[in-house]
C-alpha cells in the first residue's frame, strides 16, 4: 500500500497530500504515519512548503474527522439505541453502554477528541462516539482542529528532519497504527465470547 501512496503524492503533489489524509480518516488503513513523513521528505528535496503541506493535510484530516462526527450525530441516539436492543449483541454494545458513553462525553469528551487525534488508530475512531454524545459541534472542531494540526505537523516535520532516511520512521508508527487497532479487536473479541454471545444465546 505504501508504493501505491507515494506514486498518487509524487503525481498530485499538495492536492494528494489533502485527499490521502481525507480518504485516512473515511478509510483508517490508510495510514498517516505514510502520507505526511512522505510530505515532510519532500519539504526536505524542496518540492513542497511545510505550511503548505501542514496545512492542507490538517484540512483533509480534518474535514474526513467532520464527516464521521456529522454521520453518527445524525444517526443520533435514540436510533442508535433502537438498533443496539436488536442487534447490538455482536458488538458487545447495551444501552447502559450507551448511557455511560454519554455521561463519559459530558466530563471528559474533548481531552478524549484532542488526545485521540494524535493516537494512531483511534484518530478516525473517536470521531464517532462524539457524534453518537451529541457533542457540540464548536467544542469538536475546536480539538480535533488543534489535535489534527499538531499530528500533522509533528509527522511532516519529522519527514523533513529524516529527510532520505524518512522511511525509518514509516515503518515504527505503522506498527503502531496495526497493534492499537489489533488491540481494539481482540479486546473486542474478548467481550463478544465473555457478553455479547451469552446474551444472545441465553435469549428464549
Amino acid at each position: 500500500m505504501s508504493n501505491w501512496i507515494h506514486d498518487i503524492l509524487d503525481q498530485f503533489g499538495l492536492v494528494g497530500v489533502g485527499l490521502m489524509m481525507l480518504v485516512e480518516n473515511i478509510f483508517p488503513p490508510i495510514p498517516s504515519e505514510v502520507v505526511m513523513p512522505w510530505a515532510g521528505y519532500a519539504v526536505s528535496q524542496g518540492d513542497l512548503s511545510f505550511m503548505g503541506v501542514v496545512t492542507v493535510g490538517s484540512v483533509g484530516s480534518f474535514l474526513g474527522a467532520l464527516l464521521w462526527y456529522l454521520f453518527a450525530n445524525w444517526l443520533g441516539q435514540e436510533r442508535l439505541t433502537a438498533w443496539v436492543q436488536r442487534h447490538g449483541w455482536w458488538l458487545t454494545l447495551s444501552c447502559s453502554d450507551i448511557e455511560r458513553m454519554d455521561k463519559w462525553f459530558e466530563r471528559w469528551g474533548h481531552w478524549a477528541v484532542f488526545s485521540c487525534r494524535m493516537i494512531p488508530g483511534l484518530r478516525t475512531l473517536i470521531s464517532v462516539p462524539a457524534g453518537f454524545a451529541a457533542m457540540p459541534i464548536g467544542k469538536f472542531c475546536l480539538y480535533t482542529a488543534l489535535g489534527t494540526v499538531l499530528w500533522t505537523a509533528l509527522l511532516a516535520a519529522l519527514g523533513w528532519w529524516l529527510a532520505d532516511h524518512y522511511e525509518q520512521l514509516v515503518a515504527p508508527l505503522s506498527w503502531v497504527s496495526t497493534v492499537v487497532v489489533a488491540g481494539l479487536f481482540v479486546w473486542w473479541l474478548a467481550r463478544f465470547v465473555k457478553d455479547g454471545w451469552g446474551r444472545h444465546v441465553a435469549k428464549p
